[in-house]
């Protein structure tokens, strides 16, 4: 059956950059275009150039399994909003679309053909200011989430937040989108849901959103664009050393 059959899952992978070896950390990063080399370059931190190499060269070793390119020849462009896309040259029919995400610890990558994806990942631990879900979330939104008792509202602002990035991501607009504007209903049982506030340019029905805690650390977001049934979404942990193709 062909990758961009109707039933095919939306795959996403996640690696520890931390557990890289060097040594294939730097088979990696041979991986890399001179602009990407230059972008990780100019991370102050080793930690944070390490990471960048990691979750580029993932980007180009996994899309190989999708077309019949080497991972050092994959080509990018940029929207507007220099959201990056495959070259449609090289992004057949249907379109091969990906998304990428990293934090503390961990990189995510999704990917699927014919349908534009967006992913996020976040460190729970780290600390978020008091009055953040005022200031960005949509009021429903904050509502809920206050109405949690206090120690779940740490855990569930990550809910929200993954859920929000990732669907900016997908659309490839960025925070050019309002994030007060679309609010997310949280279900213990069931997907989360989206609604737009009105005269807000896009239809609930064509998103798909799942979430997933890849590490205990961590909390992972996915909202997948599609038309008619959820698409199944299959989870990936990459070995730190997984060869390149």
């Amino acid at each position: 059956m062909p990758l961009d059959a109707a039933a095919d899952p939306v795959d996403v992978w996640t690696v520890v950059p931390d557990d890289v070896p060097a040594a294939h950390r730097a088979r990696l990063a041979t991986l890399l275009n001179a602009d990407e080399a230059a972008r990780g370059a100019r991370f102050v931190r080793a930690r944070d150039r390490e990471t960048f190499v990691v979750a580029r060269a993932l980007v180009r070793c996994q899309l190989s399994q999708y077309g019949p390119v080497a991972p050092a020849q994959w080509r990018f462009v940029t929207n507007a909003r220099q959201c990056p896309f495959v070259d449609p040259e090289q992004a057949g029919e249907p379109p091969l679309y990906f998304n990428l995400s990293h934090t503390d610890g961990l990189v995510a990558l999704a990917i699927r053909r014919g349908h534009r994806v967006g992913v996020d990942v976040e460190r729970i631990s780290r600390p978020v200011l008091d009055d953040l879900p005022e200031r960005h979330f949509a009021p429903d939104e904050v509502r809920d989430l206050r109405s949690l008792p206090a120690a779940d509202q740490a855990g569930a602002f990550f809910d929200y937040w993954t859920l929000k990035e990732a669907y900016i991501k997908a659309r490839g607009l960025g925070l050019a989108l309002p994030l007060d504007q679309f609010a997310f209903t949280l279900q213990p049982a069931a997907p989360p849901t989206v609604r737009f506030a009105p005269g807000f340019d896009d239809d609930v029905g064509r998103w798909q959103f799942w979430q997933a805690s890849p590490t205990p650390d961590h909390r992972l977001a996915l909202a997948v664009e599609r038309q008619g049934a959820d698409l199944p979404v299959r989870l990936h942990a990459l070995r730190a050393d997984a060869p390149v193709p």
